[in-house]
């Protein structure tokens, strides 16, 4: 599979595996804890998950699922903005690694911008990576100009910025992808579907028929050939992992590309960056 490197020159599969929504309903926990052990499996090894997702129970799933595999693991999670200060981000950070049964994330990230300076985050991002809670850090849903006071706060050890990025979100394109390039930044890319919404649409559709592929594996190979950018679509069915993961070896061409790009437009201008 395709990889992606953060700043530091670790790699990681360009495909990742996300728990927004898990572990909402009891009755489907095994099912859920089947499809990350399979993506692991199938090489799907980066998992994002954060504090926030079901208040912990998220955390404590993949806990589960990664039990005896921590070690193919590529872990990631994210602190609440206001836990993100430095007298909570440690006792933050601690909670989400007892849920998760580990002694370390790989990468932890601050959720979105709240009311903490940035440069009291970053002091105390690094404390956790000298402690060796983190192995580094990084930031989701911080724009253009959020970065930049990022970086004046000294945080140029960011390792990447989780946004909202898809086909039909596709604002990032015009200013923030560039500046991330500029920096040798990935992005890790969430709700790369559109929650779904993307699946019936008529040009992704046809593509997808062309190539005797899913809607979905579309979506994603349009992210995949994108240099930088890490999707990290939400499964919760071994099926729907596997699905996913023939994305990566489906090949858009630059006719299907072309296509893409017409019936979904580039940005022409800056377009604040969007959340869900």
């Amino acid at each position: 599979m395709k990889t992606v490197s953060f700043p530091d020159g670790t790699s990681v599969p360009a495909l990742g595996l996300g728990t927004w929504m898990m572990a909402e309903k009891p009755h489907l926990r095994a099912q859920e804890i089947a499809a990350l052990r399979e993506g692991i499996d199938l090489g799907m090894t980066l998992i994002d998950t954060a504090e926030m997702y079901g208040e912990g129970e998220a955390e404590s799933l993949v806990g589960e699922a990664i039990a005896g595999r921590r070690h193919k693991v590529f872990l990631v999670s994210k602190a609440y903005p206001h836990n993100a200060s430095a007298h909570r981000l440690r006792r933050s950070c601690e909670a989400s690694l007892r849920r998760l049964g580990t002694d370390h994330l790989d990468l932890y990230l601050l959720h979105w911008r709240g009311n903490v300076p940035l440069a009291e985050t970053v002091e105390a991002m690094e404390q956790l990576v000298e402690a060796g809670l983190i192995a580094r850090w990084g930031v989701s849903n911080l724009d253009t100009d959020d970065m930049g006071e990022l970086f004046d706060a000294g945080g140029e050890a960011c390792a990447t910025n989780q946004i909202l990025y898809n086909l039909t979100r596709r604002g990032p394109e015009f200013d923030l992808l560039p500046w991330l390039k500029r920096c040798s930044i990935p992005v890790m890319a969430y709700s790369p579907i559109e929650q779904g919404r993307l699946l019936g649409r008529r040009a992704i559709v046809d593509i997808a028929e062309l190539h005797n592929a899913s809607p979905a594996q579309v979506a994603l190979a349009w992210l995949l050939q994108r240099d930088g950018v890490l999707p990290i679509p939400k499964a919760g069915s071994v099926e729907h992992v596997r699905d996913n993961r023939a994305a990566a070896d489906l090949v858009l061409t630059p006719q299907d590309l072309a296509e893409l790009d017409r019936r979904f437009l580039k940005p022409t201008r800056h377009h604040p960056l969007e959340m869900l």
